[in-house]
């Protein structure tokens, strides 16, 4: 409904009232409508599952339109972010939000900073969801109350030209809402905790949720050592809770997203259940490392025997009782595990890989698209790979192949600032600029994210700040470091107060006390100095 639309159906309504809402004006009441959007998370979650289906579809048919997200812990961040995207490109289409696991453990649990090993509160999750879409909608209600204000200023001016633009504006405003791709790590429990959590995610405005396939009380972050894989009938039931929870809540698009670690994983907690050989619990046993049986003397007390490609095998378990993988497995593991999960209602892959390899994607990605053609990844642009070492030596690697001379770089330290402007430090550069573009069209990435940028760029701009102010450049370091950025680049937070609402909420104390009204943003408000 347009807002001109909705004026005239409050006046009616109000109208209907017999005089007992003589006070509330039809047009107030509109403005706060359209400044408030969606009233529920789950309008939120069906609204932006449609969005990431129908990037879904574009991806397929042109593979430059992939998609991108940056990692953000706190609902200001991800706010500052949308606006920033609508200020330099115009629109918000094809950018999302991501809520990593590791931040909300290393930043958001009451417990304090914790390693990524799904110790933190499990509804600290569901929690910053909301967050996140509570700011994402209070910027709307920012935004919207500018236009509404300029429209005040071009009517009282008579000015009919500009109020018409301005109307136009407010019924086509591109929301700060957009999906949100959040991490529910490996389910935090059994199937059915999995099933409860993933509702509450639901309820805040989740409309894609990501799972991988560790233990659950065995998880770590996959970038480190000790990852510890279940088998698939354990993973699937898992992508089956996740689904019914989007099935029951009317999300009927929902999206899932299957990760699998098992390219860095090495040890599993259980022994699958086969019951003929080639079946899918077969399969995953196929790759238990083991010694064959010859007699009966083989076997020790407390050792695990199975039938392995016809053979009985004495399977490798450690002091801690997990079982060991066979060396060498892992991108066979990640091929299975992904066709195993697009089969059983996943919509998405996440493949966790130990470097940015474009050429090592796409090798298990065409692997698994001979089997289902229309696989698609979420890809973990890392924080955790360095990735000028990685494209500097993918150079290096590269050049040797071709037998360029490379007498002149020392391979093991080429992330050193003495290569920045080399010839192979800018062709790294190079290429590390184009990774996303290259993934996506080689790849089959149709998602990029970095997990944690914000948390490092929040260190990186506090050290900059401390630096200078607590040393000689004192004030300036604020005034030249930040706010005198602010203004000249057109950063809103420059007037805070207004970012915060103060503006918003002058303008409802209008609407509810009328002329009696006692406002902040008189003359003696110093935003003013801000213009």
């Amino acid at each position: 409904m347009s807002y001109q639309d909705d004026i005239k159906a409050l006046t009616n309504l109000r109208e209907a009232q017999r005089g007992k809402w003589a006070a509330i004006s039809p047009e107030n009441a509109a403005r706060m409508r359209a400044q408030n959007r969606f009233k529920t998370g789950l309008d939120i979650a069906k609204y932006t599952a449609k969005i990431m289906r129908d990037d879904m579809a574009a991806y397929d048919a042109d593979t430059a339109q992939y998609t991108q997200s940056l990692g953000c812990w706190h609902g200001f961040i991800g706010q500052q972010k949308l606006i920033s995207i609508k200020k330099h490109f115009g629109t918000t289409k094809r950018r999302y939000l991501y809520l990593s696991g590791w931040m909300v453990a290393a930043l958001r649990s009451e417990f304090g900073p914790l390693p990524d090993q799904s110790m933190h509160e499990k509804t600290t999750v569901s929690g910053l969801i909301c967050e996140l879409y509570t700011f994402l909608r209070q910027a709307d209600a920012w935004e919207l109350n500018h236009l509404f204000r300029d429209l005040e200023d071009a009517q009282k001016a008579g000015d009919n030209a500009r109020a018409d633009e301005l109307i136009a504006k407010i019924d086509n405003h591109e929301t700060h809402v957009v999906p949100i791709i959040a991490d529910i790590d490996a389910g935090f429990g059994n199937a059915e905790a999995t099933y409860l959590l993933a509702k509450q995610m639901i309820e805040a405005g989740a409309c894609c949720i990501q799972i991988e396939n560790q233990v659950s009380d065995e998880k770590q972050c996959g970038h480190q050592d000790g990852k510890v894989t279940v088998p698939h009938e354990d993973f699937l039931a898992k992508i089956n809770a996740v689904r019914y929870a989007f099935l029951e809540l009317g999300v009927e698009d929902g999206v899932i997203v299957a990760r699998t670690d098992s390219l860095g994983a090495g040890l599993t907690q259980k022994i699958a259940v086969t019951n003929e050989p080639g079946d899918l619990g077969d399969q995953y046993n196929s790759f238990l490392d083991g010694d064959e049986i010859v007699s009966a003397s083989d076997i020790d007390n407390g050792d695990v025997v199975i039938k392995q490609n016809g053979k009985l095998v004495k399977v490798k378990r450690l002091a801690s009782g997990l079982f060991q993988f066979k060396p060498g497995t892992g991108e066979d593991r990640v091929v299975l595990d992904c066709i195993t999960s697009l089969q059983n209602g996943a919509d998405l892959l996440w493949i966790e890989t130990e470097k940015p390899h474009v050429g090592q994607i796409a090798a298990m990605v065409n692997r698994i698209r001979e089997v289902c053609p229309d696989a698609k990844l979420v890809y973990n642009n890392s924080p955790s790979f360095n990735w000028t070492l990685n494209f500097r030596q993918q150079v290096f690697d590269a050049w040797e192949k071709e037998g360029k001379d490379v007498s002149a770089y020392e391979r093991a330290k080429l992330m050193s600032a003495e290569y920045d402007d080399t010839e192979l430090g800018q062709l790294a550069d190079e290429w590390t600029r184009n990774f996303q573009r290259d993934g996506a069209r080689e790849a089959g990435i149709f998602h990029h994210l970095i997990t944690l940028p914000t948390y490092h760029t929040a260190a990186l701009s506090t050290d900059s700040l401390a630096k200078g102010y607590f040393g000689d450049q004192g004030m300036l370091a604020y005034v030249e470091g930040v706010q005198r950025r602010e203004i000249r680049e057109g950063i809103a937070t420059v007037r805070h107060q207004d970012m915060a609402g103060s503006n918003i909420g002058d303008d409802h104390k209008e609407f509810f006390h009328g002329e009696a009204a006692l406002k902040a943003g008189g003359k003696d408000n110093t935003m003013n100095q801000f213009g």
